[in-house]
């Protein structure tokens, strides 16, 4: 049994060259591609010890790679051994271009067609095809024969999302979905990701950390009645019939032998390269069916909420924003005197938000990093690693909540003791890219690329920049971080009317601090616009807590900057206030004081 990641190494290289093999890629990826990857799936981490949400290790007899984007650069040096593993950043270095420089013409290089999907491996092959080196699809992946100890998978029941919360019936979704089919001329559909699955049935579950959905998939053919394909655990004698009321159930582990049955030869079965991977893909096409590739519909239907779901969502934020600010108040009280480390602060804010009696779960781990820490974007402190909040720092905290009617995501930079010059000028400088998002106005088409740099402009002016994009879709409780849509310099989905996205420029200084401020946005038609002629869309802002008064530089904002942030705390206070007792609404009101 291998115990040291070295020896994890040493053994995965052997059983390679036992399948003669030259080489083995192993993403951060299920066959559901989660990003949470459930632990027993979580092949990466057990092989290299990098436990970030995204990063694939590549493997070759002499040498290794673990390849991140910048989220993870520190985190990956400070958890892999860089005697065995060379961290690379993406996108400068791709898999496929490392590939194309280290493995030799004609080398066979293994892969788990149950990780990839149809569009992730698309410049993997072409650029096998240009350098030569052969890509070989296994049919055991060789990592689950050598890891001994690897947790159990667990299914949980499926629960049903009430039509109160979801605004519209699994029925009418279905109905939906299935025009589209009609439209494209095709005779089906196969739903890969999970969060789709979910809001197409009006389901929800719990196999996921932080993300309420069930790892099933669903067949939806053009007419009739859909099929489920569900794992032991999903069913129970409580939810059997209400399932059975919404598609045929079958067990996923038969996918291979029913999915060809239901489809049926010459079938034009429309799959979402995002999301299918290469072995269902593979099914289907066993099956004689043609494969269509195109975006999932429910995809697409999912990300624009109702009106419910957007009323659901400010419910969500109002109470979630009453946590958040007893936890601001609770550490302007308390961290001064530097007995509070970040793990104590964040448990602090989840036992506010388990205090409203409504939260499900978190949205996911909250990041809590107080000083340096903070400049690890996706840092996640340990019992090893928590630092003190210690006066003349600054403290990042990102977190967010999981509600029956929506799911919250907030970062908030907070000020210990007296702040520096350079802090309060870098957080103003990310508030006013904050501020320029909030208050766009834009084209209906607009996609998210075309607005990333409105939240970069103060930063660019001051030869700043940060290295993540800018905002993510948001589920209804479903998904922290769902698609299409995004803002950023990779987001060319167009945002429509009632997307939800996170507003969160940042700036990070290695070694010293972060600052990222978030709140999520709902897209809307543009308000107080006169005379125009072309039709305009704008963001509602959705999260309630105010900005930290004392890391702004009133001076570096515009007047039209500083009215905006006036009538936010404005808003702030008075929604929040009739929620607090006298002491939080006597730090509310000193917090939201105008500037």
């Amino acid at each position: 049994m291998p115990h040291t990641h070295e020896s994890r190494l040493a053994a995965l290289r052997d059983a390679l060259a036992e399948e003669k093999l030259a080489g083995f890629i192993v993403p951060k990826a299920d066959e559901f591609q989660n990003e949470a990857v459930p632990a027993c799936w979580d092949r990466l981490a057990w092989l290299t010890g990098f436990t970030g949400s995204a990063g694939t290790a590549v493997v070759l007899a002499d040498k290794a790679a673990l390849i991140v984007d910048s989220r993870y650069t520190l985190q990956a040096k400070a958890q892999v051994d860089t005697a065995l593993y060379a961290v690379e950043l993406f996108p400068k270095v791709t898999l496929a271009k490392w590939l194309g420089e280290h493995a030799g013409e004609g080398a066979a290089i293994g892969y788990d067609p149950s990780l990839f999907t149809q569009a992730s491996f698309k410049p993997l092959k072409a650029e096998a095809e240009k350098a030569g080196f052969e890509l070989r699809a296994i049919k055991a992946n060789p990592i689950d024969a050598l890891w001994e100890d690897r947790p159990a998978p667990s299914f949980a029941p499926i629960v049903f999302h009430d039509e109160a919360f979801a605004g519209e019936s699994a029925a009418s979704k279905l109905e939906r979905v299935q025009k589209e089919i009609a439209a494209r001329k095709a005779t089906g559909l196969i739903v890969s990701a999970p969060d789709a699955v979910a809001w197409l049935f009006n389901i929800r579950g719990g196999d996921v950390a932080h993300t309420p959905v069930a790892l099933a998939r669903a067949y939806v053919p053009l007419k009739g009645q859909p099929t489920l394909f569900v794992s032991p655990g999903h069913v129970t004698d409580e939810n059997r019939e209400g399932l059975e009321a919404l598609a045929a159930l079958h067990p996923l582990g038969d996918l291979w032998k029913v999915l060809p049955r239901l489809v049926g030869a010459a079938a034009k079965v429309i799959a979402d390269p995002a999301y299918t991977t290469l072995r269902v893909a593979d099914i289907l096409k066993v099956a004689g069916a043609k494969v269509i590739e195109g975006d999932d519909p429910s995809i697409r239907f999912k990300a624009a909420k109702n009106a419910t779901e957007l009323e659901g969502a400010r419910a969500a934020h109002l109470r979630d924003g009453v946590a958040v600010a007893q936890f601001l108040a609770w550490l302007d009280a308390s961290a001064p005197s530097g007995t509070v480390d970040e793990l104590a602060a964040s448990d602090r804010l989840e036992a506010f938000r388990r205090d409203t009696g409504k939260l499900v779960d978190l949205s996911f781990d909250t990041i809590s990093g107080a000083g340096s820490n903070g400049a690890i974007v996706h840092y996640r402190a340990t019992p090893q690693t928590k630092k003190p909040l210690l006066p003349g720092t600054v403290y990042l905290i990102d977190s967010g909540g999981q509600y029956r009617d929506g799911t919250t995501d907030i970062t908030r930079t907070v000020a210990i003791g007296e702040p520096s010059a350079d802090m309060r000028r870098h957080y103003t400088l990310v508030l006013k890219g904050h501020i320029g998002i909030a208050t766009a106005r834009f084209p209906a088409k607009t996609n998210g690329a075309a607005l990333d740099s409105f939240a970069r402009r103060a930063l660019w002016d001051a030869g700043l920049d940060y290295g993540h994009g800018t905002g993510h879709g948001v589920g209804s409780f479903l998904s922290v971080h769902e698609g299409p849509a995004n803002i950023s310099p990779r987001g060319t989905v167009a945002l429509e009317p009632g997307m939800i996205l996170s507003n969160e420029p940042g700036y990070y200084r290695e070694g010293q601090y972060g600052i990222r401020l978030e709140n999520l946005i709902a897209v809307t038609p543009a308000q107080g616009i006169d005379g125009g002629e072309t039709e305009m869309l704008g963001f509602e802002t959705l999260t309630l807590a105010p900005f930290d008064r004392r890391l702004i530089d009133a001076a570096l904002l515009s007047p039209a900057e500083r009215d905006w942030l006036n009538a936010y705390h404005a808003r702030v206070r008075e929604a929040l206030a009739p929620h607090l007792d006298d002491v939080d609404r006597a730090w509310l009101d000193a917090a939201t004081a105008e500037i």
